[in-house]
């Protein structure tokens, strides 16, 4: 025990010093050997035992990850490491590559200003690797890269020593062009690759060794070495020599970021209030006695704590029973505790300044995502987009009557922990519905329900979430309200792909400053009185007023917006989200008395305009798409095309690299249910395979009749799509 209390106090000693500490990331493909490669790091540094790293996979604490042998949460550690005679604290997070788990990726980028990409050297760079290298240049972090099971290379393909350089070097060179490719800007200022300057580390996480240009200026030993190592089977000897952890963190200290030199460009990337500004300032300095300002990236339950709120501090101290405003929150909240990890254990420690990583509990009312700050009035950081949407739903149902109110409970926490969930209760009917990323996402969400809320549950075959859309301009169409006395006359039309566009990345938002709004929709080719009108935005969906000097409307409207609202979460034809819809108020009737125009009267005549001017505008439905890559031997390659057109889908691109063939291709949700069985046996389960989500495209002609009946049979409506007249006159 002592030496774990030694560790402690190294830890807190080093946190006080901004420029001795390193926020990193490990990204990459599923099984390119992140977490493996992280338990090295942690044997290292003495954090577990060197003989069990490899096959411990301590930083899988979950037991679906273990059984699995995949990471689906990001696990946070902290370890010491000594460099050059200095010791330095490294903060690091493992994410998974499996693309269900994207959201994480995401998420972990916001915490950290740096990222060790590893890639596999026999399988090179794989989809999900040029993804989350994506994730992590638009977050302003800086890459390194590790090439792992170079030992494969020398052992299964049997290459030789210049072979075997040539095909490292092929690969920075690629790693490189995806680099200038997705940021230019960041490649231009010294972010490409590069082996002779210490930027890349080749080694194999299994075998637990090492080698980049500065260790082989320490050791000795070079590319030749290595590979006599390797074919004599030597690699524990290697291990000795070269270990994997030592080139690793070398390579984070030396090269990736600390918080004094990250935040100032980090700061402004992701968030827009005045960087001026008392706040603004410490933010870029990393100010321990600033204003606290503390972004949560992760929240999860904890049986002892409750709940515990990780992410980055970027100005300020956290100490316990702090009281603390949380964006988007009212009340306030105090800290409970404050600590950081070690492995997957949280040590509490008295306080913890600017520049951490921090788990901190006692904030109930935090979400992803959220700001906390002990400032009244401090601009929120902005919030986490996402690559993906929830495109598959189960329905979930507790198997036991009791269990129903914990099921309601249990199914809020899993929302806030996975913000890339969607949960809608529905206490009516008591069926709850789960939507996630993908089948394996909500399977592994099912299981932990089960095992670590202790609720039995039965879920539904999977079910597509598909949207509705509009395909033409309609109206106006005039919306009563029961009593008569108030009418809205409404127009719809699609929305611009450009706006769209600009709502999903998160570049326009309701919070931002009207005028800097107006602008970028204009550039988006927005007309300048449309621009001026915007008043709401629901999803990829958004309301304009193009009224002028009406009575009463300012008050009027947030019941109007209701009506809007309710529309697009349920459109007019399935009841399904909308997407993509431009609803414009051209004019409007209000009478005199606030009586006569509460929510009862106008809620009902707003929902109903849009719903009819919708059905007037062919409203039509669209059906998430997912890129499926599938990387096959050639004389398999036919079971696994044909399976593809099978499914609805299309090939868009085929490349062979030596005996194996990249096949990239596109395929409906709805198809792909099942799909892992189904490839398995059309290539003797010889592929490999993975999914991105594609975006939503209309349905063929003859497919929509059916998809809206079956949609309305399942949710129990009246089969016919009601025509815009009968909406009208329900009124």
């Amino acid at each position: 025990m002592g030496r774990r209390k030694k560790m402690v106090e190294r830890v807190v000693s080093l946190m006080k010093n901004p420029e001795h500490i390193r926020n990193i990331g490990i990204v990459a493909h599923i099984d390119h050997g992140k977490t493996t490669l992280t338990d090295n790091l942690l044997a290292g540094a003495g954090m577990i035992s060197s003989e069990l790293s490899g096959s411990q996979l301590f930083m899988d604490s979950d037991e679906e990850e273990q059984d699995r042998g995949i990471t689906i949460d990001s696990a946070n550690v902290s370890m010491v490491h000594e460099y050059n005679g200095e010791e330095f604290l490294i903060n690091l997070i493992d994410t998974p590559g499996h693309v269900d788990f994207g959201g994480d990726v995401t998420r972990a980028m916001r915490a950290v200003d740096g990222a060790v990409v590893v890639i596999d050297a026999v399988e090179g760079t794989m989809p999900q690797t040029e993804t989350v290298l994506r994730q992590a240049l638009k977050e302003q972090v800086k890459p390194v890269l590790f090439i792992n099971k170079v030992d494969r290379l020398i052992n299964e393909l049997q290459v030789d020593s210049q072979e075997m350089q040539i095909r490292l070097g092929k690969l920075i060179d690629h790693v490189n062009k995806l680099i200038k490719g997705m940021n230019e800007e960041s490649y231009n200022k010294g972010w490409k690759v590069s082996a002779s300057d210490g930027t890349v580390a080749f080694g194999s996480a299994l075998y637990n060794w090492a080698i980049s240009v500065p260790m082989m200026d320490k050791t000795n030993i070079g590319f030749a070495d290595v590979y006599n190592y390797c074919q004599q089977e030597r690699q524990t000897d290697l291990a000795q020599k070269c270990p994997l952890y030592e080139a690793v963190n070398d390579m984070v200290i030396r090269h990736l970021p600390n918080p004094i030199t990250a935040q100032p460009y980090r700061v402004s990337t992701i968030w827009h209030g005045d960087i001026e500004s008392d706040v603004g300032e410490q933010m870029t300095k990393a100010k321990e006695n600033g204003d606290l300002a503390f972004m949560v990236t992760d929240i999860r339950l904890d049986p002892h704590a409750g709940e515990v709120a990780t992410g980055r501090l970027f100005s300020g101290t956290f100490k316990r029973g702090m009281e603390v405003n949380i964006s988007g929150s009212p009340s306030k909240n105090r800290v409970q505790q404050v600590g950081i990890y070690m492995g997957s254990e949280r040590v509490e420690v008295e306080r913890i300044p600017a520049g951490n990583i921090a788990a901190v509990t006692g904030l109930k009312d935090a979400i992803v995502g959220s700001t906390v700050t002990t400032k009244d009035d401090m601009t929120p950081f902005e919030s986490i987009k996402h690559v993906s949407e929830p495109v598959v739903t189960v329905a979930v149902e507790a198997k036991h009557m009791k269990d129903l109110p914990k099921l309601v409970e249990v199914l809020r926490q899993v929302n806030k922990e996975d913000p890339t969930l969607n949960v809608t209760l529905n206490e009516e009917t008591g069926e709850h519905l789960l939507s996630g990323m993908g089948e394996l996402h909500l399977e592994v969400i099912g299981h932990r329900i089960e095992r670590d809320k202790g609720v039995e549950i039965s879920t539904s075959p999977p079910i597509v979430v598909y949207r509705e859309a509009v395909q033409k301009h309609a109206g106006p169409v005039e919306g009563k309200s029961p009593n008569r006395h108030n009418k809205f006359y409404i127009e719809v039309e699609p929305l611009e792909p450009e706006v769209i566009d600009l709502i999903r990345s998160g570049d326009i938002s309701m919070r931002m400053p009207e005028l800097e709004r107006r602008n970028k929709l204009m550039e988006a080719g927005m007309d300048k009185e449309e621009a001026k009108g915007l008043v709401d935005i629901c999803e990829s969906n958004i309301y304009l007023d193009q009224t002028k000097g009406i009575q009463h409307l300012n008050e009027t409207m947030e019941l109007i917006l209701e009506g809007f609202e309710e529309v697009m979460q349920a459109g007019p034809l399935a009841n399904e989200p909308c997407m993509g819809v431009k609803v414009k108020l051209i004019d409007a009737k209000l009478h005199e008395d606030t009586i006569h125009r509460g929510p009862a009267q106008v809620i009902p005549a707003s929902r109903q305009a849009i719903q009819a001017a919708m059905l007037m505008a062919d409203a039509t439905i669209l059906e998430p798409y997912q890129k499926v890559f599938i990387y096959v031997p050639q004389d398999q390659m036919g079971g696994a095309t044909k399976l593809i057109q099978g499914k609805r889908g299309i090939i868009l691109n085929m490349s062979s690299e030596g005996d194996m063939t990249a096949v990239e291709s596109k395929a409906p949700v709805a198809e792909l249910f099942g799909f892992a069985g189904d490839i398995r046996s059309s290539t003797e389960g010889r592929a490999m395979w993975s999914t991105e989500f594609a975006g939503f495209e209309p349905i063929p002609s003859n497919l929509i009749q059916e998809t809206i009946s079956m949609i309305r049979e399942r949710k129990g409506m009246k089969n016919e799509i009601p025509k815009p007249q009968d909406i009208l006159e329900t009124v």
